[in-house]
């Protein structure tokens, strides 16, 4: 299991967000605690009403909003009174027992996934302190629900995450069956509640996951300068189609200008998560992947996207790891010099020329490090030293030892008398 939790101003956006996705039949209410009456009966405004009851208590709170997702591996297939007993053992193991809280489960994705949107400001109007809560709290409580629920662990080899979020249906978005407006506010939304980026083509590596893009326009337009921004739709080929839509226009409003608010926060939540998306990488690497291909589908297994930014030659000279399991966006100069586009296609580049090279003697690059203890031995071991006919200046000296000892065993040399003068 893999728990995101998303901590924001915004209570409405994220009830707002579960209750649109309820109405288009891809999420089901399937727990309210803390709630008086039928909620089954209730309409947003009264769902909404509770928690605001709570905020009118302290308003001096802007943060007091907590929208956390649950996310299983994709082979459990768990019932709704099993979802439901894992959302209150979760709450009450993070200290939210006593407040109210709806859960949703969502049908978005490959695997089974719970929402729960719930509020900080207790009956007291004291808030419930929020600090750490993902890294100490959250993270204990996943492990013994893991446990008490014989769920697969996040952290084992079994697990195989599955981004929460399934990309735009154009057929449907483009054909009326399901509003444009609504299919980028939907997937536009859960991505920036979801995942951390810290800078706008880092949102747009996610984005593009789900056929939907950010776009300020080119740098001549009023539209860029202004500091406009607009969302698209994509094709499979990664063309824009269909009708933009003003950022202002979406529910949540997510501007340039507050996205760009967003961007330092982001940066120190997604920190946490750096060396883990290392290892990983790192681990991919190691196992000597032959080619870019061969790289992006095991680290896809491993639940990173990797999207390489090419140039009008079809040159790469970017590349960005989404972690869907973390929910964090990373450049890979950011991650350290190893993780450029550069330095990792260069990986490929030189196991595949090795492999030519050294393909008689089966030895490639892991062998030839592992072997070469010392630096006399590594020298002993460079291509010109195991083929010693194809050195220029062995070849010569051999040669040139053929031609002095053309004649055979050369003959031993008389030695002359002398004669003794009397």
């Amino acid at each position: 299991m893999v728990a995101k939790i998303v901590i924001g101003k915004k209570l409405r956006g994220a009830l707002h967000y579960n209750e649109h996705k309820v109405i288009e039949g891809t999420a089901e209410l399937i727990l309210a605690s803390g709630f008086a009456g039928d909620i089954e009966q209730m309409n947003f405004n009264q769902k909404l009403q509770r928690f605001e009851n709570l905020l009118m208590l302290n308003p001096k709170v802007k943060t007091n909003t907590l929208h956390i997702s649950l996310n299983f591996d994709a082979a459990e297939k768990l019932s709704d009174q099993t979802l439901q007993r894992i959302a209150i053992a979760y709450m009450d193991k993070i200290g939210f027992a006593d407040q109210p809280f709806i859960a949703y489960r969502h049908h978005d994705a490959a695997h089974d996934h719970i929402h729960l949107v719930t509020t900080n400001v207790q009956m007291d109007g004291k808030p419930i302190d929020l600090h750490n809560i993902g890294c100490i709290r959250s993270e204990n409580a996943r492990k013994e629900i893991e446990s008490e629920f014989n769920l697969v662990k996040a952290q084992s080899k079994q697990y195989k995450p599955e981004p929460a979020l399934k990309p735009v249906d154009l057929s449907k978005a483009l054909y009326g069956h399901l509003p444009t407006k609504r299919a980028i506010s939907n997937t536009v939304n859960a991505v920036i509640n979801s995942y951390q980026f810290s800078s706008l083509p880092e949102l747009n590596a996610v984005l593009k996951q789900f056929n939907v893009i950010a776009d300020r326009g080119s740098e001549d337009t009023e539209m860029f300068r202004m500091g406009g921004l607009v969302y698209c739709l994509l094709d499979d080929q990664g063309n824009k189609v269909g009708v933009p839509i003003k950022s202002s226009s979406l529910y949540t409003k997510p501007t340039l200008q507050w996205l760009e608010a967003q961007f330092a926060k982001h940066h120190a939540n997604k920190m946490v998560h750096k060396s883990a998306l290392k290892a990983t990488i790192d681990k991919v690497i190691t196992a000597s992947p032959r080619d870019r291909v061969d790289f992006v589908n095991a680290l896809k297994k491993q639940g990173v996207a990797v999207v390489f930014r090419n140039n009008e030659q079809g040159q790469a000279y970017g590349i960005t790891f989404i972690d869907h399991v973390h929910k964090t966006v990373f450049n890979g100069s950011s991650l350290g010099k190893a993780y450029t586009a550069k330095a990792v296609l260069s990986q490929f580049g030189r196991q595949e020329s090795l492999q030519k090279t050294l393909c008689p003697l089966s030895i490639s690059i892991q062998n030839r490090s592992a072997i070469a203890k010392t630096k006399d031995e590594a020298v002993l071991l460079q291509p010109d030293n195991l083929f010693p006919e194809l050195h220029p200046k062995l070849l010569e000296t051999l040669l040139k030892g053929e031609q002095e000892y053309s004649g055979g065993m050369p003959k031993k040399k008389r030695k002359k008398k002398r004669t003794l003068k009397i």
